[in-house]
């Protein structure tokens, strides 16, 4: 059956996924790619969580940043590396670092004090920090891109590991071909995605010119969406990040909309919880705008989607009528997601009916 959808579907499905072993998964179950590699879920365990917090500690010390930082290179290199083993030529679209700096920091005195002395830093010190990166809204503060821009190295420090990692598969012949794209997290303005792919750019030189990449953006803000076509000046890529677009859109949150979102179903306020299938008449209608304004902009513009939306069977349904190439979700739901691309281009309007996958490396 999924052989069958497969040749029906015009829609390529590519996973989200944190470590090699979960791309390997994933490729099992017949992703065509991973179109959300979270990064920040591969500092989160261990050593790399001790030394991402170095990092944090650093604060304005910028030298004992990139120190920190340079012990975290070859970790996060290894974890691509094999990443790039398993694809063996499929698309890897890594996000750079997103959330919030407080999430890596622990919040109770007993924990603070367990990492000044795990780190043999002063307890005053380590608490201080942790109360500086408290935010009142965290969700729209020092997040994403504006974390890269104020602290350069971060960005710097993955797209080196990114790129030493591919020249490294590739030289190894663990894989013939790399296809890589990089996915700068946040972007409301123009110039912050500009200011990013510069410092890529620059890296990439530095480490293999030869190493093919694209660089772009995920659309998760409303102003993102609505400047589409200036973001596409610079973005090589758009991917639809429909959960955090969902929660700017709808001003709900997807941790606390379960205290009135029941109530809105029974009094049909709403048909479906949002957050599991696209609310098509308010958050479509900004994915519709960044579509045709990204394609006015850059006509080769690839687009794709990975929010929990992308392995939504109704959800699917609507990103295939809106043009995208692909969507990404988990790796268990990629079964679904085959064949729900498959129903949609089936039951496309009979002129709209377009037979064969998208440009995507195939798992046969």
């Amino acid at each position: 059956i999924l052989s069958w959808a497969d040749n029906s579907r015009r829609l390529s499905i590519r996973a989200n996924v944190d470590t090699p072993k979960q791309a390997e998964l994933a490729v099992k179950l017949g992703a065509e790619g991973v179109g959300l590699c979270r990064t920040e879920h591969m500092f989160f365990e261990g050593e790399r969580l001790d030394l991402f917090r170095r990092v944090i500690l650093a604060a304005d010390d910028g030298e004992e940043r990139k120190k920190a930082l340079a012990k975290l290179l070859p970790l996060q290199r290894q974890d691509f590396f094999e990443m790039l083993a398993v694809l063996e030529g499929r698309p890897l679209t890594v996000r750079l670092l997103d959330p919030p700096l407080h999430e890596f920091t622990p919040h109770d005195t007993g924990s603070i004090a367990n990492l000044a002395e795990n780190l043999q830093v002063p307890f005053d010190r380590v608490n201080e920090r942790c109360a500086a990166l408290r935010e009142a809204n965290p969700m729209l503060g020092h997040r994403g891109c504006r974390l890269a821009i104020s602290y350069p190295e971060i960005c710097e420090t993955q797209a080196r590991a990114l790129f030493e990692a591919a020249d490294l598969a590739l030289k190894s012949g663990s894989t013939e071909e790399v296809n890589l794209e990089i996915m700068v997290p946040f972007v409301g303005f123009k110039a912050e995605l500009d200011h990013q792919v510069a410092i890529i750019k620059r890296v990439a030189q530095e480490v293999n010119p030869k190493i093919p990449f694209k660089v772009g953006t995920m659309i998760e803000l409303p102003r993102a969406a609505l400047t589409a076509g200036d973001i596409a000046e610079t973005a090589e890529f758009f991917s639809f990040g429909t959960n955090d677009l969902s929660q700017m859109t709808l001003g709900m949150s997807r941790d606390d909309s379960s205290s009135f979102l029941p109530t809105y179903l029974d009094h049909e306020v709403v048909h479906h919880n949002p957050f599991s299938t696209i609310d098509q008449i308010g958050v479509g209608q900004l994915v519709g705008i960044a579509v045709a304004r990204g394609k006015q902009a850059r006509p080769d513009l690839h687009l794709g989607a990975c929010g929990e939306h992308g392995g939504d069977p109704q959800s699917i349904h609507f990103f295939h009528n809106a043009g995208l190439h692909y969507v990404s979700c988990s790796a268990p739901r990629v079964p679904i997601a085959r064949l729900a691309a498959a129903q949609a281009n089936l039951q496309a309007p009979r002129g709209n009916l377009q037979h064969g996958k998208a440009d995507e490396k195939t798992t046969s």
